[in-house]
């Protein structure tokens, strides 16, 4: 007899989803016969790693042959520095996603809950159904409001009570590039039970103060989480290396916390989560300072060439602090992908968002987004 092995998993897992990633240059190429396509559908920095980063990364593999630091000591005391913590308050991870999996492994099981606002970052979801907890979603800001389907925190206080283990909050947010301000963020956690531990993943930080993206007045109260660290100990701050450091093949990001949340993940974490050549990568990407502010000049000028773009075409373009753009092309998003993948340009369709009719749109070289806007005018057409 045959035997199912969905069968054999545990309840929480047979109901999982998998996660679907943007689609990769070399599949589609296979796939359609296209050469020199564009991709611009998963928030990557067009320029890559910066020079501090590869030359880092070249001297790295000399040791290859050796396990890497588990501890990533160097990186660690790199970041400690950077936003004047202990190196005790960091946590590593594969990506800042990994944190995501350790902070629902540690704090969440059957019989407790976790709260987050609809349309929010995919990961969210599955890492909270796969423990057994239960979800409680808030409905997002209606598409009326000025901070359209962004984080309404209140909507989302009104689902926290004593049964709530972990919040989880975006900000900026993917995939919408909604933000929520500081002072809003700061009444929130005041008033959430010590017992909840929330986290303010920051994936997206260095786009969010970059002076060249901001097109809405109200961005400027944009917050640091990671300076109200003493002041809300159920706090946890996420950032990565993979969106403005250029660094997303390495896969790196780590967290900051509390001693005591910081101690309770690494029981969680899985020995040499981080590579060799992302610890070296990292640390050497943190001083790379010049490289970073073009990234952001490039990020900004792309916004404003995609988001100018984008309306000409009579495209909805949602305000975004992100390096990317939420699109509402009016009609079905799965229509103008493939209309796009076809003339080898790759964006997000957000039919898995309940968006049936928006792409997100990573924000590109010049050349790229020119390339998109033309595909994008052909496809409506």
């Amino acid at each position: 007899m045959t035997i199912d092995p969905l069968q054999l998993a545990v309840p929480p897992v047979r109901q999982l989803g998998t996660y679907v990633p943007g689609k990769p240059l070399s599949e589609l190429e296979r796939e359609y016969g296209i050469r020199d396509s564009v991709k611009l559908a998963s928030n990557e920095n067009p320029l890559g790693p910066g020079p501090y980063a590869r030359a880092a990364i070249a001297r790295a593999t000399q040791s290859l042959g050796l396990y890497p630091d588990g501890n990533g000591f160097e990186l660690k005391q790199a970041l400690a520095k950077r936003h004047g913590v202990g190196i005790e308050q960091i946590t590593l991870g594969n990506g800042s996603n990994d944190l995501l999996q350790m902070l629902a492994e540690a704090f969440l099981t059957a019989g407790v809950e976790a709260v987050y606002s609809q349309y929010c970052f995919a990961i969210y979801p599955l890492v909270v159904q796969a423990t057994g907890a239960t979800a409680r979603v808030a409905p997002a800001y209606p598409d009326s409001h000025p901070m359209a389907l962004g984080h309404d925190l209140d909507a989302m206080a009104k689902l926290v009570n004593a049964h709530t283990r972990l919040v989880f909050i975006a900000n900026p947010n993917n995939p919408t590039g909604t933000w929520v301000e500081a002072a809003q963020l700061r009444r929130f956690l005041a008033n959430l039970p010590t017992t909840t531990v929330v986290l303010v993943d920051e994936a997206y930080f260095e786009y969010a103060h970059n002076e060249h993206a901001r097109l809405a007045p109200s961005s400027t109260g944009f917050p640091d989480a990671s300076l109200w660290l003493r002041e809300f100990p159920n706090l946890v701050v996420t950032r990565t290396f993979s969106k403005a450091y250029g660094l997303a093949g390495l896969r790196v990001g780590y967290s900051l916390s509390s001693t005591g949340i910081a101690e309770v993940l690494n029981r969680v974490r899985q020995p040499f989560n981080v590579n060799s050549l992302a610890l070296a990568a990292a640390e050497a990407a943190l001083d790379d300072v010049e490289h970073l502010r073009l990234s952001l000049t490039v990020a900004g000028s792309g916004m404003q060439q995609i988001s100018t773009g984008l309306k000409m075409l009579g495209v909805r373009v949602y305000p975004s602090i992100g390096n990317f753009v939420l699109a509402d092309c009016r009609r079905p998003a799965g229509e103008v992908y493939e209309a796009l993948l076809r003339q080898g340009v790759i964006v997000r369709p957000l039919g898995g968002y309940e968006l049936a009719t928006h792409v997100r749109i990573t924000i590109g070289t010049e050349q790229e987004n020119a390339r998109m806007l033309a595909a994008l005018a052909l496809a409506l057409k």
